[in-house]
């Protein structure tokens, strides 16, 4: 019997989004039996290419305290009258009781000590709040859906009630543009190392910027580039650099569209992630697609997700840091070990994977 299920994709055209769009892409060509309603941002155009996918547009914002938004959302989904509904964010209304599925990518919500883009009052208050958003939205859920055994670990310690509806779910890295490689301006054509992501404390980039000091002693033409978007954690970040005696060798370039990035892998010798924690953390993973070896923190999800393809370092550790950057700089046969490494490790992901195994748990809450 053909059943109606919504997936909320608003958030499909940021970094976060890539996990809705690619399921909604890849269920398409597998789902031709049940009727489906995707969700999206009023401008998206999204063109669906299965004739029992519909896409339809929902005005409210993504991340929303507001209490009109939170009841026209509710009365949205109700008026659908789905059998099931899948919220690939966390983030819900609070008043729609349905079948639910969740997707919750990480706690890293939990853990971040300050947003400056925010006014501080109204951040305190969404600071407190949203735990109890998290406990709510789990709640409800018939399943909840994570990228990695480690992420399903910490919400079960957190939350034990949750332990017997988390499903494991791998992700991938996405479609990578194909685009021809063009060299950012910015970027030197002498050798680097990279970073690319957001600037957010548990990224812990100033840790980074410590190990680079180091390295920066033994090697003083290496550059490191720091690719993202320069909003206020990054702007701290730029800030705190310029207090380093590596400053003049560190390179932030700011946003790069695809070709512009794609060009700052290839080239890079190698790439760095310090962060703290990760929910699946995709950019690593796009530095191994585009041949990069890559330098990793220890922590969280990584050993998880990149398997044997990085060097892996202490992320609380500078000086283990740089020197694990310094032998990966010092051996191209080492270098070459790991891009094979990561290669092999890119295997073990598929977005059809992910979107058969998905249908399964929406299977086995519709019969």
């Amino acid at each position: 019997m053909t059943k109606h299920i919504v997936i909320d994709a608003r958030v499909r055209r940021s970094s976060t989004g890539r996990y809705a769009d690619q399921l909604v892409e890849h269920l398409q060509d597998i789902d031709h039996e049940n009727r489906y309603t995707v969700l999206v941002a009023p401008d998206d155009n999204w063109k669906m290419h299965s004739p029992n996918f519909t896409a339809l547009p929902s005005p409210f914002p993504q991340f929303s305290l507001n209490p009109l938004n939170e009841l026209r959302f509710a009365w949205q989904l109700y008026r659908l009258r789905p059998d099931l509904v899948h919220f690939t964010m966390t983030q819900q209304p609070l008043l729609y009781f349905g079948n639910i599925v969740t997707m919750t990518h990480d706690l890293t919500m939990l853990f971040i000590t300050h947003r400056r883009e925010t006014n501080p009052v109204v951040f305190w208050f969404r600071r407190r709040l949203y735990p109890m958003l998290l406990w709510w939205a789990h709640r409800k859920s018939k399943r909840i859906l994570v990228p990695a055994k480690t992420i399903a670990k910490e919400i079960a310690e957190y939350q034990p009630f949750t332990k017997d509806k988390l499903v494991v779910i791998y992700e991938n890295i996405g479609v990578l543009p194909k685009v021809k490689a063009k060299r950012p301006e910015i970027v030197p054509d002498e050798p680097y190392i990279m970073y690319q992501g957001t600037g957010f404390p548990h990224k812990n980039l100033p840790r980074l910027i410590e190990a680079f000091d180091i390295v920066h002693d033994k090697n003083p033409k290496l550059k490191l580039v720091m690719v993202g978007k320069l909003e206020k954690h990054y702007l701290d970040v730029q800030r705190g650099a310029q207090n380093h005696r590596s400053a003049k060798n560190i390179i932030f370039t700011g946003f790069l569209p695809d070709n512009e990035s794609r060009w700052t892998f290839e080239h890079a010798t190698l790439y760095v992630l310090p962060s703290l924690m990760e929910g699946f953390s995709m950019t690593a993973l796009e530095a191994m697609a585009y041949g990069a070896p890559v330098v990793s923190s220890n922590a969280s999800v990584m050993p998880e997700i990149y398997g044997d393809a990085p060097l892996y370092c202490d992320p609380n550790d500078s000086k283990d840091m740089a020197n694990k950057i310094m032998a990966m700089l010092g051996s191209a046969s080492l270098r070459k070990k790991h891009v094979e490494a990561g290669y092999k490790n890119l295997r073990r992901f598929s977005w059809e994977k992910l979107a058969k195994e998905t249908l399964a748990v929406y299977k086995s809450l519709l019969n």
